[in-house]
């Protein structure tokens, strides 16, 4: 199939009208190439509010720091996760400003207007909103309104705002997606446009200048100033010309110029790397060590093995494993060697991390004191952190995935896995995350066929730390066996406490609660899990604590004889 990207038309027309000064703003960034396929096209307006003299600055602000702002997010963040960061930090700075000057004492005289934004990527549009700004689509159903007003009407002739960006210290901004598709037109503008001109006219006006949409624009703010608006007036128009056919071409042409080379010798000169020896092996790649002939530098090289070249899905997750390392900062994930020359075969580069994997050290260390597992699981946490806050899942996180270098530091490797929300939003509009992992660590929901979160890499964390206490597993190998919610029901955790255990009780609750089957009695984040293994909650001191019986056999039968034998010596007395 030949690929085809989203192709676009803007229109766009603001004027003060009767006004002294016009406090709308509006602006778009209909970037190109690559960036349109991660980031997609962006429209957004604001309006602010006639009471504040700085109002026109709040708008003209929030604007242009949310066009700026979005494109430099990451690329792995979805578009949700992107906009909302950069909003709460725009909200902020608006409101803080308020806060400093007169309209801490009235609100109405702060940084505070309207918003609304529009994000088409892929085949999605993206919609934020708050106050009275309004969105709508216009295709061959008709015009309709997508977004709703945040205005509260006192009387028929008499309203207020009831939410807008600045008006708050922490603002809640409505959130909608849709799907779109090739000749929608979508129409952003605000209260003194919609007020005064109707719905055919806009229609009527849009097909008369469909080749020309600024035209368009401005004749509809022209209508709604002959109509009588007494307000500032502004719109944009945007219609989809084309939409992407297929998402992956980027990474198809680049494993199409790339060959796959056989297996590599030692001692071997290959790009620029002279091969040291093979580190690992198997039947989908190749791992080596090897020395950068330039710079003297070790590093591990990853090759697909040839009998792969056929699997176009495991290649094209292949390339993302190095593109996830580049993106993440974290002493606990291994890092990604930066690529500094032409390469003719398909290959990643990686630092080398002398030492070894946390699975080996387990079988060193079979008795492993809490604090060192303590340390450890840590240490894997911050790793994971760096994860969630790009918006990726790890989706594979085993002992043989981590290793301890020379000096302790634990590192996260392997991202074969890996799930990135903004590349899968990228390719289908929706963020799926399924089965990836090793069986024994992968959280019930896999199982079931769901979608992973950030509590799925909880579980897997749990499971690390239950088998470095014990040696076992919390559930056995029942987990992969439950493919069903009845199934999952019937599982049953069992205690990493032992008779020679030293554990205090409230650690395994803590373990318990990580890896608890329903993903909504976990841990909302690792670092809650963290705490609880180095405190104790209140919650769990106050659970009922396990019969003596239990806790220690051998005291309760010496106990028990001890009271049978009072028993009977009183009855002989007696």
């Amino acid at each position: 199939m030949i690929d085809s990207a989203l192709e676009v038309s803007l229109g766009q027309f603001s004027d003060k009208g009767r006004k002294a000064l016009n406090q709308d703003f509006h602006g778009a960034k209909l970037v190109k190439g690559s960036q349109r396929k991660s980031k997609g096209v962006a429209l957004a307006m604001a309006d602010g509010i006639s009471s504040s003299e700085v109002s026109q600055i709040a708008s003209e602000t929030a604007v242009k720091t949310f066009l700026d702002d979005y494109y430099c997010t990451s690329d792995a963040w979805s578009v949700q996760g992107a906009v909302e960061r950069v909003l709460g930090s725009i909200n902020s700075w608006m409101y803080a400003q308020s806060m400093r000057g007169a309209a801490r004492y009235d609100k109405d005289k702060g940084y505070v207007c309207t918003f609304s934004a529009l994000l088409l990527k892929n085949k999605t549009a993206h919609i934020f909103h708050v106050g009275d700004t309004r969105v709508y689509r216009l295709n061959q159903q008709g015009l309709e309104q997508l977004t709703h007003d945040h205005r509260l009407w006192v009387n028929e002739d008499k309203s207020y705002l009831s939410r807008a960006l600045g008006m708050q210290e922490h603002c809640h901004f409505d959130y909608r997606k849709l799907s779109f598709s090739a000749g929608d037109i979508f129409i952003i503008t605000t209260d003194g446009v919609y007020e005064y001109v109707n719905t055919q006219d806009i229609i009527n006006t849009i097909e008369r200048y469909s080749d020309d949409l600024n035209k368009a624009a401005e004749f509809i703010v022209g209508q709604a100033f002959a109509k009588g608006s007494k307000d500032n007036l502004s719109i944009q128009l945007l219609r989809v010309d084309a939409v992407e056919v297929n998402s992956n071409a980027q990474l198809k042409q680049q494993l199409a110029n790339l060959k796959i080379a056989g297996l590599l010798e030692d001692r071997i000169d290959f790009e620029g790397y002279r091969i040291i020896r093979k580190i690992h092996a198997s039947s989908r790649s190749h791992v080596y060590l090897a020395k950068d002939i330039n710079t003297s530098q070790k590093v591990v090289l990853k090759m697909p093995s040839v009998s792969s070249a056929a699997d176009a899905q495991y290649l094209e997750q292949f390339l993302l494993e190095e593109w996830v390392a580049r993106r993440i900062n974290s002493a606990h994930v291994l890092k990604a060697m930066v690529a500094d020359r032409e390469r003719t075969y398909l290959y990643t580069v990686f630092e080398f991390v002398e030492g070894q994997t946390l699975a080996q050290w387990a079988l060193d260390n079979p008795q492993a004191d809490i604090e060192t597992v303590r340390g450890i699981i840590e240490q894997i946490a911050k790793g994971l952190q760096a994860f969630h806050r790009s918006e990726m899942l790890h989706q594979d996180l085993r002992p043989e995935n981590i290793m301890i270098d020379l000096d302790g530091t634990v590192k996260i490797l392997d991202f074969g896995s890996v799930s990135v929300a903004g590349l899968q939003e990228a390719k289908s509009g929706t963020v799926h995350t399924y089965l990836q992992g090793t069986a024994l660590y992968s959280a019930p929901e896999y199982f079931l066929g769901l979608p992973g979160s950030v509590k799925s890499d909880v579980f897997s964390l749990g499971v690390i730390c239950y088998f470095l206490l014990s040696g076992r597993y919390p559930y056995g190998v029942d987990v992969a066996k439950c493919k069903s919610i009845a199934a999952q029901r019937k599982l049953s955790y069992r205690t990493v406490l032992s008779d020679e255990s030293e554990l205090p009780n409230w650690v395994d609750d803590a373990i318990q609660k990580a890896v608890a089957v329903q993903s909504e009695r976990r841990y909302e984040d690792m670092f809650e899990f963290l705490h609880d293994l180095r405190k104790p909650h209140k919650g769990f001191l106050k659970k009922r604590r396990r019969p003596l019986i239990e806790q220690n056999p051998l005291l309760f039968w010496q106990g028990l004889c001890v009271v049978l034998s009072a028993v009977i010596l009183l009855l002989v007395i007696i």
